[in-house]
């Protein structure tokens, strides 16, 4: 085999791959081997017709295409490979000689990684990092657990409150006529839980139990009920039980419950160094990104479309796997929203572009200033990965290709260019709004306070979900 290569403009080139007639040879009686069996000669059993005889019946290229399907599948990775270009799309191919007796050649038409031109990336601008975590953060962090290990209690003695769970019948009626799904009975409904569209529940607040009463709304404008509307509508309601949360106290006997600790002030105190924990990756987080950001806007590169057309589909594929796990097909969800590949494909290109100039920008950087992955480095990693899917290190070493392992330094070089960017921003005071909140407080004494909007019936069954932005270190080029 052999590869030429001709560069073409923006970033894409096209690959010439020869292969010898003697592979080719072989591919077509592998392609005869495994198709004979399925041809039906007169005189001759199923299986046994010669293959040249098979070749006159139906043609003297009846095997030709599965012969070049497996040399191109066999042979483009290591044409890839062989002419040292970093080739970050899926190839377009293209056959130009295929022939029994002569070399087999076709071309390959790629995006090869553009050259990237670093504007400044040190010393960029970042607001400071705001890691205090207040006592009412510790004190909601807690107030969680403590509605997760609340109990429900039945409520007789008095009326409904915000919060209440309650067990409710209703029938909506517009202009005096009832209308379809309109009616619930032993309806189980949270006060406050937005269940219900704006407005309803918070008018339910009062009912006693047993004690028909209506509650007024107008459904929305956008409501997906085309009839309804827009319309006002009564809603005859009548609450048939109360329940409510009750709380466990907050003391030592609960922090002992629900930690290991023996003290509600050790628990507290645990609670409060997680959260800052928690603050601290997120804001580091959210630090990083905004500094890539910044390096990207002030760096040159232009993205060949094929590149961002790989990286398009390659997370369209990673949604489709998380559905999968999920339970869902991706025909299932393209089936109940009423979308095709092509159009989400579309609709991800703005974030495969993101991600695409956040890793190119970031290998640059790692490039220019000579960052590099050492073996202790990679084998830490490994170890986590080890710890994380709970394997021996030895074992996971097996499964993992050259390939991968030099993916894998590859991210985590990138992880460390991102790393050394955050290190070298020049932090600057977080920018408030004093005139904007000064106005607003302003505005709040003049106007007097709204009230509750009335609200309607309940909303959507579910939103569907659209695909989620992943992570932006994931790989570019050998995703595709």
């Amino acid at each position: 085999m052999s590869v030429t290569v001709e560069k073409l403009e923006k970033s894409m080139a096209k690959l010439k791959i020869e292969v010898s007639a003697e592979q080719l040879e072989k591919a077509i009686q592998k392609a005869y081997d495994k198709n004979k069996n399925k041809i039906q000669i007169p005189g001759f059993r199923k299986g046994k017709a010669p293959r040249k005889m098979i070749e006159q019946m139906y043609g003297k290229g009846v095997f030709y295409e599965d012969a070049a399907n497996e040399l191109i599948e066999e042979e483009y990775p290591k044409a890839v490979e062989e002419c040292g270009e970093e080739v970050v799309s899926s190839p377009k191919i293209d056959v130009e000689q295929l022939e029994a007796g002569k070399d087999f050649i076709f071309t390959a038409e790629v995006a090869l990684k553009p050259p990237v031109k670093l504007g400044k990336y040190k010393g960029v601008e970042a607001e400071k990092m705001d890691l205090e975590v207040s006592d009412s953060d510790v004190d909601a962090e807690i107030d969680k657990q403590r509605n997760t290990n609340a109990r429900t209690v039945e409520v007789t003695d008095r009326a409904v409150e915000d919060g209440d769970i309650v067990t409710l019948d209703f029938e909506g009626f517009v202009d005096g006529v009832a209308f379809e799904g309109g009616k619930g009975t032993d309806y189980p409904l949270t006060i406050g839980s937005g269940a219900f569209i704006p407005g309803f529940e918070e008018q339910l607040v009062g009912f006693e139990i047993g004690k028909e009463g209506e509650v007024n709304v107008t459904f929305p404008e956008d409501y997906q009920a085309k009839n309804l509307a827009g319309k006002a509508a009564t809603f005859k309601c009548t609450v048939k039980a109360i329940k409510a949360k009750e709380l466990p106290e907050l003391n030592d006997e609960f922090a002992s419950d629900v930690s290991d600790f023996d003290t509600l002030a050790e628990y507290k105190e645990d609670v409060k160094n997680k959260l800052v924990e928690r603050k601290t990756n997120e804001e580091k987080a959210k630090r990083e990104d905004a500094v890539v950001k910044a390096v990207i806007e002030d760096s040159e590169m232009e993205l060949p479309e094929a590149m961002v057309e790989t990286q398009a589909r390659q997370i369209v594929s990673d949604f489709a796997q998380r559905l999968q796990m999920q339970g869902m097909s991706m025909d299932q969800y393209l089936q109940y929203t009423g979308n095709t590949v092509d159009k989400m494909i579309e609709q991800v290109k703005p974030q495969a572009i993101e991600r695409i100039q956040a890793r190119l920008v970031l290998e640059e950087v790692a490039k220019v200033e000579n960052i590099t992955v050492s073996d202790e480095d990679f084998e830490e990693e490994l170890k986590k990965m080890a710890e994380q899917y709970k394997m021996e290190l030895d074992k996971l070493k097996e499964l993992m290709s050259e390939s991968e392992q030099k993916t894998m330094r590859s991210d985590l070089a990138v992880q460390k260019a991102a790393d050394f960017l955050v290190e070298n921003v020049k932090e600057v005071a977080k920018k408030k709004a004093a005139k904007k909140t000064t106005k607003k407080a302003d505005d709040a004494e003049e106007k007097p306070k709204k009230t509750a909007t009335k609200k309607a019936a309940k909303k959507d069954d579910e939103a569907e979900e659209k695909p989620k932005k992943t992570t932006r270190k994931k790989k570019t080029e050998e995703e595709a």
